[in-house]
């Protein structure tokens, strides 16, 4: 009998700890009615996808296929915990990550995995791709270019996520401006000064929740 592969075993956990329960909660919190939520609490979820960091990047890609919600948060867990390795392959988890970005397509899913996985790819390389991001008609690419800039806030690099949050000040969309206001405020617990100046001139044009976010760094 052959051994069951990583992704057999993550599908095979997942479904053994749904509950009716757990999935009327998330379903709550889902921003689209497409995903499937077979209902797997979020620490349980993060629990399988520690145990499966070892998984080969090719069943990772094949988590992201999963119409089940899940399904995909293992997936994307997994990128992250791969991430946090010393010898992780940064070049390999920021390529499947970007290459799959179509599928990358909740709130959460951007918040569990670009920070490390975009953001630390690109501490010591060129951020074109982020501002491409921030210019797309897509709102999860507009999130994840923010999201990825606070892994390089926290390196104490502050002038491409200031200029992310200046293309993104004035975004019409809730979740976007959500993370501007936490990109804002740690700035601000880098650089005081540069967040004052940031609010001095842009932060009219901030959603009233990004500002008192920020603020809360002064």
């Amino acid at each position: 009998m052959s051994e069951r592969s990583d992704i057999d075993e993550v599908r095979a956990a997942l479904r053994a700890a749904a509950s009716d329960h757990e999935r009327v909660k998330i379903q709550g919190r889902m921003t689209d009615e497409v995903t499937d939520v077979i209902g797997v609490r979020m620490g349980t979820v993060f629990d399988i996808a520690k145990t499966h960091t070892g998984m080969p990047l090719n069943e990772v890609d094949e988590l992201l296929d999963a119409d089940t919600y899940e399904d995909r948060m293992v997936a994307v867990s997994t990128l992250d915990f791969k991430a946090r390795a010393k010898n992780a392959d940064r070049a390999a988890l920021y390529d499947l990550w970007m290459r799959r970005l179509d599928r990358i397509n909740t709130w959460d899913y951007i918040d569990r995995s670009a920070p490390r996985v975009v953001g630390w790819y690109l501490l010591d390389k060129p951020r074109d791709v982020l501002f491409e991001l921030a210019r797309s008609d897509d709102r999860w690419h507009r999130r994840t270019a923010v999201t990825a800039a606070f892994w390089i806030i926290r390196a104490g690099d502050l002038d491409d996520p200031l200029a992310l949050c200046e293309i993104l000040a004035t975004d019409p969309e809730h979740l976007v401006q959500t993370n501007v206001g936490v990109a804002l405020r740690e700035i601000g617990r880098v650089d005081r000064a540069r967040l004052e100046d940031f609010l001095a001139r842009r932060g009219a044009d901030v959603s009233a929740h990004a500002r008192r976010t920020a603020r809360t760094a002064l």
